[in-house]
This record gives C-alpha cells, structure tokens and sequence, in this order.
C-alpha cells in the first residue's frame, strides 16, 4: 500500500481529478499484486453502486436542486431576517439560521455556501461589511448542514459503515441546532465590536414571524415529514429520498407555482452532473477499500493508535485529529468514503456507538472544505464574492475555533448526539 500512497499523492499533487486519482493509484495496487486477479477491479466498480440505501444519495441531490429551484430558498432568507434581522451583524445572522434550514433542503455545504454567497454576499457588501469575515461567515455556516437531516454525507457514511441513516438523521438535529448558536455568539461578537448595521431597527412582532413561518412551512415541516416516515416505517431512507423529490415537485410546481418547464429541465443537467461526480467517486472508492481490506490496513492502523495510547477518548482525538488533517486536502466525499471503512471498526473496538463518531466525524470532515490548502467551500465562496484567500484564512479563525469548540463539548457529553435517536428509536 505503500506504493499506492505515493501515487495517490503524486496524482493529488498534479491536481488530477480525485476520481481519477483513486481509481489510478487504487489499479496501480492490482499491478503490482501478482496474485490478484485484474477482473477484481471492475467487479468492485459495479458491486459499490449496488447498494440499495444509496440510492438515497442521487434522490436526495435532485430533491434539493427542484427546491432551490422552486422559490422555498427565497422563504427560507425572509422567515431568517425576520426572526434575527434586528441583531448587530443581521445578515451574518441571517446566514446562520438559512444554513441551518436550509440543511434539511440542500444536504451540500459547497451547495449551501454557494447559494448564499450568490445570494447574501452582495447585499453583505453593500452594508459595509469586509470580504474575509462575509466569505467566513458564510463558507463556516455551511458546516450546519454536514448534520441537520438529510445531509448527504450522513448518508454515505450510513452506507459504506452499515449505520442506521434514519438514526444519524435524528442525531444530527441538535448538534446542528447547537452549531448555529456558537457561530451566532461568534458572528455576533465580531459585528457588535466593528459596528456592523442591524437589517431591521424593531424585534420582529409575534404576527410578522407567525407570517412569514406559514409563508415557508412547506419548507420547514420537510425534514419533519422524512424523520418521521423513517422512525415509523412508512419509507426507507432511499425511498424517503423519492419521496423528496415527489414532494419538492408538487410544492414548487403546484403550490408556490414557480418551477417552469425552462427551470425543471436545468435542474435536470445540474442533478445529473452532481450524481455523475459522486457515483463516479463511489465506484472508484470501491477498488480503494478492497485494497485497504486486503492488505489489512484497519487493523494496522488499529494498532497503530493503540500503541500511540490506550485510552479510548484520547485514541478518539487521534483519529479525529486525522481526519481533519485529510479533509484539508480531499473533498468531503471522498473522505468519508475512504476513512470510514479504516476507522469505524477501531472506533466500535472502543466502544464508542457509531452513530455518535459518525455526527463527530462527518462535522470534522465537512470542515476540511472550509480550510486551505485544498477546501471546495472556500475556494467556491471566495471566488464568487472575490475575495483573497488570505483575507478568508485570517478572518475564518474565530468561526474554526467556535466549531472545534463545539466539536469538543459534543464529545465530551454523547447525550447531546444520542439523546433523540434514543427517545425516538429506543
């Protein structure tokens, strides 16, 4: 494996496609393993996208294009200034409860961050506010949606660790929750001291938030309705994801009226590009992890930790310390795709519940893709609200800091993770 590593990152280094990147250095494996078979690779290709719960994943990418398609995303901005608009640093507040709702639609941080920066950002611009901290706020409040249901990641980590989704659904909701207040306090902290304009001079009157909650209650209930479809066996999860997409359909088409024809087809292109990529990722990923089964790499790696130290919280720190030193350099996809068939096993050996590493680690990983050198949701925020790089990196610390904060305190007390998920499926 050793030789595959160094082509992983030769590849990494020439700025190949991460796709391509795996399949090559995870083929390079098959050369020079004489006794493997090279009919192996192909078959690991297709057996990864036979999985029935992960069908979930390109259901749940087309439901969330056809909702930010439908005008839910402009209900969701309006309900959001309502309700913190009167905060020193509105907008940056208003950032941090989109992103928490928007978890429930979009399940994409680049996604989420995108869109917000498109559509946040010049309005963040005009009230005065710096570059650095508006592509902060925004690129680091798109980590909420790494846990509020149904994040994608949640569900390729359900899959390729045979985790219940249903329960990392449920788990994710208060962390998420929990996340959206620290970077509030942090946002908020940053605003009051540089005298960042409120967006409204009132507090919002109890009629004018109950408005504008019916104006976006299809959007709100959404998440309810799959968490409970899920804890009551009306749907699976990769039925819940055709659910969606039912749902999103009829709502933006019949109720708010705003999906065209012209809108549903480039929705279409844009799902099929997304699902392209990350099947694509799947099936490379595929080859990887029988490389790393065959040459027993979990078990190495086992060891390994267990000889750095035998306590199980400060293995826990090891590993999560790992992983966000490789989501620096590799997409959120990719690597939980790569790192949890390697860790979970040491994981449960510890006894820690795979459902309660799994908000730790996917929270960590999307995290990865906020910081340099090589994170999608900077670089996708800065380039569109053109801002330098070094100005992101030196406003972003304090937002960083507040999650890792909150990562800590999540580890030390489970119960804020595995409280609902033990109510709810017992």
């Amino acid at each position: 494996m050793e030789a595959v590593a160094i082509v992983f990152f030769v590849l990494l280094l020439l700025n190949v496609p991460l796709a391509f990147t795996i399949g090559i250095s995870s083929l390079f494996f098959f050369f020079t393993t004489p006794d493997l078979s090279l009919t192996i690779p192909v078959q690991k290709m297709m057996a990864s996208t036979q999985s029935f719960p992960l069908l979930a994943v390109p259901f749940f990418v087309l439901a969330g294009n056809l909702m930010n398609a439908t005008g839910i995303t402009s209900r969701l901005i309006k309900f959001s200034t309502v309700l913190t608009g009167h905060m020193r640093g509105g907008l940056a507040h208003v950032s941090c409860v989109l992103s928490t709702l928007m978890g429930g639609i979009s399940g994409s941080a680049c996604a989420d961050a995108a869109m917000e920066s498109r559509i946040l950002g010049p309005a963040m611009d005009q009230k005065g506010y710096s570059k650095g901290y508006s592509a902060s706020v925004i690129a680091m409040t798109s980590l909420i949606t790494a846990t509020i249901p149904p994040g994608v990641g949640l569900i390729l980590y359900g899959v390729t660790g045979e985790v219940s989704i249903g329960k990392l659904f449920i788990a994710g909701i208060i962390p998420g929750i929990i996340m959206m207040f620290f970077l509030m306090f942090t946002s908020g902290i940053i605003a009051k001291k540089r005298n960042y304009p409120v967006e409204r001079t009132t507090r919002p009157t109890f009629k004018e938030v109950w408005t504008s909650f019916l104006e976006s209650i299809w959007a709100l209930i959404f998440p309810i309705i799959l968490i409970v479809g899920i804890r009551f066996g009306i749907f699976t999860a990769s039925e819940a994801g055709a659910f969606a997409v039912v749902y999103a359909f009829i709502i933006g088409k019949f109720v708010y009226k705003e999906l065209t024809f012209k809108g549903f087809i480039e929705v279409l292109k844009t799902t099929l590009s997304d699902n392209g990529v990350i099947l694509f990722i799947i099936m490379a990923s595929g080859i990887f992890g029988y490389n790393i089964i065959y040459d027993k790499v979990p078990q190495s790696m086992a060891m390994f930790i267990t000889e750095l130290s035998g306590n199980k919280w400060m293995v826990l720190t090891i590993i999560l310390s790992f992983v966000f030193v490789a989501g620096m350099f590799m997409e959120a996809t990719v690597n939980t795709l790569l790192l949890t068939p390697i860790f979970l096993p040491i994981i449960r050996s510890f006894g820690f519940d795979p459902v309660y590493f799994g908000i730790l680690f996917m929270t960590i990983i999307t995290m990865g893709g906020m910081t340099p050198p090589v994170g999608v949701t900077m670089y996708t925020t800065c380039s569109i609200l053109k801002c330098p790089i070094e100005d992101y990196v030196k406003e972003s610390w304090p937002f960083m800091l507040a999650v890792v904060i909150e990562v800590a305190i999540l580890a030390a007390l489970p119960d804020f993770v595995l409280f609902l998920p033990n109510l709810v499926f017992g």
